[in-house]
């Protein structure tokens, strides 16, 4: 279950995982409404929280216990992180309490990642047969380098806000994740958009630096021809 509501000054949009009682833990409505409050949100910035004392627990376990089709759940999330990295807002990944497994994928995804300082990651699969299949064994290394990444993967073990700031997986420890959405917020939307795209795009290193005079040069032209 998520809620869905815009930030205090209304410039960004909250959408908090509310499943408190399971660890706010996602089922596949779940993955599906979260795909559907990024990608529909017209706020040039997003910021993903949860509910309670965890921000996401990742894949709920009864569900996955019970699955016919492994392979169509792990290509379920892998399309939800998919979106959100594509989304045009800004996606912020609040984490205050725990991460776990697919909620540290879906963080992964986000174009920003702050914790507070009760912020944890772990991805615990390993401990029982499992590893996280949304993306992570992609991403994780782009966000942290192979040799952190495969320590955080392979032991299972819990990160603490501090190690996390460390090794790269979120940017900031802040009291309040809210601060950063409304930070992002107040700058020019266009050139957020523009900023995204160029850092997402995973072509050559020139073929990206053509990208990035266009678009430097159609802002310039927008806010100063």
């Amino acid at each position: 279950m998520l809620r869905s509501a815009t930030g205090d000054a209304g410039d960004y949009r909250v959408v908090t995982f509310d499943r408190p009682a399971a660890r706010n833990a996602l089922r596949p409505a779940d993955l599906d409404a979260l795909e559907a409050a990024v990608t529909e949100a017209s706020e040039p910035v997003v910021l993903l929280r949860g509910a309670g004392d965890a921000f996401c627990a990742g894949a709920d376990l009864d569900v996955v216990e019970r699955l016919d089709d492994p392979a169509a759940f792990a290509a379920h999330g892998q399309r939800v992180a998919a979106a959100i990295e594509a989304a045009d807002s800004v996606v912020v990944a609040g984490v205050d309490g725990a991460a776990r497994g697919g909620g540290v994928e879906l963080a992964l995804a986000c174009d920003v990642r702050v914790a507070t300082p009760d912020a944890t990651f772990a991805e615990p699969g390993v401990q029982f047969g499992l590893f996280g299949a949304w993306g992570g064994t992609a991403r994780l290394p782009r966000v942290l380098g192979e040799g952190d990444a495969m320590d955080f993967a392979l032991s299972g073990r819990v990160v603490d806000a501090d190690e996390a700031r460390r090794t790269g997986l979120v940017s900031r420890v802040v009291p309040d994740p809210s601060a950063v959405a409304a930070e992002l917020a107040g700058n020019d939307d266009d050139a957020l958009r523009a900023v995204k795209r160029l850092v997402r795009d995973r072509r050559s290193t020139a073929e990206k630096e053509r990208a990035e005079r266009d678009e430097f040069a159609s802002l310039h032209a927008e806010h100063f021809g």
